[in-house]
């Protein structure tokens, strides 16, 4: 089993994304061993409608997603922590439990969609690279 932590300020974005695309990676390449967890430091009401269109020109459906709080225990026993640019170390004083990388991501609430396409796509090349290296090699 490995667990994979995608992490951000508000969990309206980045995040959001990021999860996504590893869900559908997961179902992709048949690894019902991964469990994927998302969360915010400080969350949102609603994920960013703007991130919602831009996941729905690939094809993923985030709509009915609901920002949540990351808690220090998902962290604390997560194979793999991603933070978006942002730090999520008020929720895991201790440090977390596995890999941790931050991705340094700008954030998309706001952004026009063309620069939330460019985000999107980094996110997307990041989860598959996680999958490729992390996961399948695990």
């Amino acid at each position: 089993m490995t667990t994979l932590a995608f992490v951000c300020v508000r969990n309206a974005g980045r995040s959001q994304m990021a999860a996504a695309f590893a869900r559908r990676e997961r179902s992709r390449r048949n690894r019902a061993d991964v469990t994927i967890i998302t969360g915010g430091t400080r969350p949102a009401e609603e994920v960013n409608d703007v991130v919602v269109a831009a996941m729905d020109e690939r094809g993923i459906d985030i709509a009915d997603r609901t920002p949540r709080a990351v808690e220090p225990s998902e962290l604390a026993v997560a194979d793999a922590v991603f933070t978006m640019g942002c730090d999520a170390a008020d929720v895991c004083p201790a440090g977390y439990g596995g890999v941790h990388e931050d991705w340094a991501l700008p954030d998309p609430g706001g952004a026009p969609l063309e620069d939330v396409r460019d985000i999107r796509d980094e996110i997307e090349t990041r989860v598959t690279a996680v999958f490729d290296e992390f996961v399948d090699s695990s």
